[in-house]
């Protein structure tokens, strides 16, 4: 996800224009907020820029808006990396399930007894994993392991929770990477036959030799009939469309779900990260993998391994990245201007597909000057994709203007009879409605970072209402994401942390949210800027900051205390101001 819209924290809040002071009820604008700037929050060459002057452990004072920052936060790596050797062996930290330990350089403790008198002290005394499983697979590595250790550090269960959190499919997990599918692909000893073939019979179709009609497969056309039901679909969405975030989003209504983009080579060569991206919780009941390729082969590979290991409701193709390394390589929505290579990868994929649909998500073009994509729509048609969905922007665009769904209903016109969902904008039921008014051919939309900002926009759409949950209630539901994170990601200390990063990616677009009480002309529009605003309770105003600190206060309330070395810095430099 890309945003240029400036933060407010980038504006001094005494040149407040009357936009701004129209959006908040004057009782709740802070008008004479005096900014500071977190110095924690900079990166290494921001600091070397007011370290002359600025004592490190405290704040700057913006002075007449001269140094002011602006921009994001390139290359950042947002990992907390414990020391090796403060580490516990991971083959013997459940006690109920030791394996030994042969690998002689081994770095990590093995000693039990002894890693429990070094461990830092748990975090809460309840383990929410071993609450709702019976079993924490973390052991004595666990962070809550007070509830499931014995005084040896051994691994207590729960055998009666076990048993039936394991009885109930909806609890389940899948399209994990299997070790001997992982050995194969490393080894690269994959059988891929099909998926060449499929390859030739695309390229004899594209050149005209084949003499066979062209006939769409079942799958394809029970696809779009699957998609013509006005469906909401969840954004697939790099970094923050995390499976404990995509679980949010259908518990408030959303009905198709997409991991985030894996790039197809990636998931070729076997890679356990890419794989991740993969992994579907049962909640998600028609739920889609993305992927990323620059030509026929890698993704008509891609498109067979995941047919036959993984379990998923269809494929997508991204047409749509705009991230520079993507783009440079020819990916994302650089294929826009490689029609054929595009059009040849459609056709190969749908060839090795046999029972899965084919999608494709894009965005109207490179250039604002130019738009690209109602030329490509009667391709996409005709290849046999069983739904479009368009984002109304172009690459150089991001987020700079509003998305012109006038261009979009155009596409869904050009395109049918396969459907198209567009995409942008929508963050309210009367958004909605005004999408479907402007574009009625459309067959459904697609929500993005109104799902970022309000996860419960699904709900609203099929209620056909506006909500204002309180303060509680949304750290009710911050505290359901941490709990599903621990579940996907571990409880021990790596698991902690990754779920405390991604909770801080989060909360840099879950803090754009007005609460509705609060709008003078509600609802909120994504374009609106406020100004500075305290909430109805010290936690509304918390949550509200665009200030990176105060979202580590928030991750600190539900997971504790970062630990030493720990650091994260936002998307966006604007967000180290406070």
């Amino acid at each position: 996800m890309e945003t240029s819209n400036e933060t407010l924290s980038e504006k001094n809040s005494d040149t407040l224009d009357e936009n701004e002071l129209e959006i908040i009820k004057p009782e709740y604008v802070i008008k004479d907020h005096e900014r500071t700037l977190s110095y924690d929050n900079l990166n290494d060459t921001d600091k070397r820029k007011f370290e002359e002057n600025v004592d490190s452990n405290k704040k700057l004072k913006l002075d007449n808006g001269k140094q002011k920052l602006k921009g994001q936060n390139k290359a950042r790596h947002n990992v907390f990396r414990q020391a090796v050797e403060d580490m516990f062996c991971n083959k013997l930290a459940d006690s109920t399930n030791i394996q030994e330990c042969d690998d002689t350089k081994c770095k990590f403790q093995h000693d039990r007894l002894e890693y429990l008198k070094n461990k830092p002290e748990d975090l809460d005394k309840t383990c929410y994993v071993y609450s709702v499983k019976g079993h924490c697979p973390r052991g004595v590595t666990c962070r809550f392991g007070s509830s499931h250790l014995s005084p040896t550090g051994d691994n207590i269960i729960d055998e009666e929770k076990k048993k039936a959190w394991e009885s109930n499919p909806l609890n389940s997990c899948m399209n994990y990477l299997s070790k001997d599918l992982h050995v194969t692909l490393r080894k690269k000893k994959y059988d891929f036959k099909d998926a060449e073939n499929a390859v030739l019979s695309a390229e004899r179709v594209m050149r005209g030799c084949s003499t066979e009609p062209r006939e769409f497969k079942k799958s394809i056309l029970s696809g779009r009939e699957l998609f013509q039901r006005d469906l909401l679909y969840l954004s697939p969405l790099t970094t923050l469309g995390n499976l404990p975030f995509r679980r949010i989003c259908k518990e408030y209504g959303a009905d198709i779900t997409c991991g985030e983009m894996a790039i197809a080579s990636s998931l070729l060569q076997g890679q356990t990260q890419e794989w991740a991206l993969v992994r579907r919780h049962a909640s998600e009941d028609l739920f889609g993998v993305q992927i990323e390729g620059t030509n026929p082969h890698t993704m008509a590979r891609c498109a067979q391994l995941l047919q036959e290991n993984a379990k998923i409701d269809f494929i997508d193709i991204n047409v749509g990245c705009p991230i520079d390394l993507i783009f440079d390589k020819g990916g994302g929505c650089a294929l826009l201007r490689r029609p054929k290579v595009l059009k040849n990868i459609i056709y190969s994929m749908n060839e090795v597909l046999n029972n899965i649909p084919l999608t494709l998500k894009t965005r109207i073009g490179i250039s604002s000057k130019k738009p690209l994509a109602n030329e490509l729509m009667s391709t996409f048609e005709q290849a046999g994709l069983s739904l479009v969905t368009l984002h109304g922007r172009t690459k150089e665009q991001r987020y700079t203007k509003l998305a012109d769904w006038t261009y979009i209903e155009e596409c869904a016109q050009l395109v049918k009879p396969c459907p198209l969902y567009g995409n942008g904008d929508i963050l309210s039921y009367e958004d909605y409605l005004k999408a479907k008014e402007v574009a009625p051919s459309i067959s459904g939309v697609m929500i993005g970072r109104g799902a970022l900002i309000k996860p419960w926009i699904f709900r609203e759409i099929k209620e056909k209402t506006l909500t204002d949950p309180s303060a509680s209630e949304r750290m009710e539901m911050l505290k359901k994401y941490v709990n599903y994170g621990l579940e996907h990601w571990g409880s021990d200390t790596k698991g902690v942390e990754t779920t405390r990063r991604f909770l801080l990616e989060w909360l840099s677009f879950l803090h754009r949210y007005i609460p509705t009480g609060l709008l003078i002309n509600p609802p909120q529009k994504t374009n609106q800027r406020p100004p500075y605003y305290r909430g109805r309770c010290e936690m509304e105003t918390l949550m509200a900051s665009s200030n990176c600190s105060d979202w580590i206060k928030i991750s600190e309330s539900l997971l504790g205390k970062v630990p030493e070395g720990f650091t994260f810095l936002p998307k966006h430099k604007a967000n180290a101001w406070k």
